[in-house]
C-alpha cells in the first residue's frame, strides 16, 4: 500500500502566481493600462458576401469595398504596431462570417483568462469556437464559456480598476448570461460589478462610457442613467462629456486608450477629437469609414490580451 508524504501535498500557489510560468503573457485588469498585445481578426473572402443583396443579413449597415475594408484595417495594425503593441490573429475562423472581425464582441480578458461570449444573434454565434483555439494557442485559459440560456457579448464589460468593473444587459447580453459573467468576475476578486441598463437603440456599454486614463471616463449624458453618474462620480472619476450625440452614435467615442491619456481613434469626429484633445490627451486618427459600415469602429475590432496593471 502506498503511503503518502510529502511528495504528494499539494502546492499552495494560486492561479495568478502560476499565469506566467505556466500558461502565456496574458493580462487585462483596465481600459487604460498600457497596452501590449492584442487579438484581432483580419477578414478574407467573406467581406464579399457583403453587397448590395445581402449586407443587412450580415449585420452590415451598406455594401462595402472589401480592398478598402483590409487596407483601412491594416492601417489600424500598422498603428498599433507603431506603438509597440503586438498584433496576433485569430485562425480558422469561419469563412462566411463577414462581422467576426469585430473581435471585442466574442470575449473579455481577465488578470487570469478569457471569458468567452456567446453571441446573441444567429448570424455571429459559432464565431467565438475559433477565437477560444486562437486564445488556447497563446496560452490563454478560458476561464467561463457563456451557456445554458445566457446570452453575452465582450463589449457588455467595462473594466474600470482591478476591484470594479461595468457589466451590461441589452439585446445581446441577458441576465442568464450577465449573472454567469458577474460569478465569474466575483471569483477573481472584483468586488464592484455595477449593471448597467443598456438604453434601447444601443446594444453595448463600450458604447456611451469609454475610459480614456485611470480615474477619467468620456461618457454620452443621454445615455448614461443619473444614478450611474452619480455612483461614478463618488467613486471619483472625471466624466468628460461628449454632447455631440451625432457622432456619438455613429461610434465617435469608440476608440482604444492604448495608455493612460493616449488614445486610438477613428478620423472623421471632429467635435469628439477637440473635445479629447482639450482635456490633455493624446491621438492618434486612424481611417475606418469603410470598417463602420459593420456597424464597429476601432475598439469593436480589438481584443484585448495584455496590458499593464494600473
Amino acid at each position: 500500500m502506498r503511503v503518502q508524504g510529502d511528495r504528494w501535498l499539494p502546492d499552495p500557489a494560486s492561479f495568478a502566481e502560476d499565469r506566467e510560468r505556466l500558461w502565456g503573457d496574458f493580462y487585462v485588469d483596465s481600459e487604460v493600462g498600457r497596452l501590449r498585445s492584442v487579438l484581432l481578426h483580419r477578414p478574407g473572402p467573406e467581406l464579399a458576401l457583403v453587397t448590395g443583396d445581402s449586407y443587412h443579413e450580415h449585420l452590415y449597415d451598406a455594401s462595402i469595398d472589401p480592398g478598402r475594408f483590409l487596407r483601412q484595417f491594416d492601417g489600424i495594425c500598422e498603428t498599433y504596431a507603431g506603438l509597440g503593441v503586438d498584433v496576433h490573429f485569430v485562425e480558422g475562423q469561419l469563412t462566411d462570417r463577414p462581422n467576426a472581425v469585430y473581435m471585442r464582441d466574442l470575449y473579455t480578458m481577465t488578470p487570469e483568462g478569457a471569458i468567452l461570449a456567446r453571441p446573441a444573434t444567429l448570424a455571429r454565434r459559432g464565431e467565438e469556437r475559433a477565437v477560444a483555439r486562437s486564445l488556447l494557442g497563446l496560452g490563454v485559459p478560458i476561464l467561463k464559456t457563456v451557456n445554458g440560456e445566457g446570452t453575452y457579448e465582450g463589449s457588455n464589460v467595462v473594466w474600470l480598476d482591478r476591484r470594479t468593473c461595468l457589466l451590461g444587459t441589452s439585446s445581446r447580453t441577458n441576465e442568464a448570461g450577465a449573472w454567469q459573467v458577474e460569478q465569474e468576475l466575483r471569483g477573481l476578486g472584483v468586488q464592484d460589478i455595477l449593471r448597467v441598463a443598456v438604453p434601447y437603440g444601443q446594444i453595448h456599454v463600450d458604447g456611451f462610457i469609454s475610459p480614456v486614463d485611470r480615474r477619467r471616463l468620456v461618457v454620452a449624458p443621454w445615455l448614461v442613467t443619473w444614478d450611474l453618474r452619480q455612483r461614478l462620480l463618488e467613486m471619483g472619476f472625471e466624466l468628460i462629456v461628449a454632447e455631440n450625440l451625432d457622432e456619438v452614435g455613429r461610434l465617435g467615442t469608440n476608440f482604444v486608450t492604448v495608455g493612460p491619456g493616449e488614445i486610438v481613434m477613428a478620423d472623421g469626429f471632429p467635435d469628439t477629437l477637440a473635445l479629447l484633445r482639450d482635456h490633455g490627451l493624446e491621438v492618434h486618427l486612424v481611417q475606418v469609414d469603410e470598417i463602420l459600415r459593420g456597424g464597429g469602429s476601432v475598439h469593436c475590432l480589438t481584443g484585448f490580451l495584455r496590458r499593464d496593471p494600473v
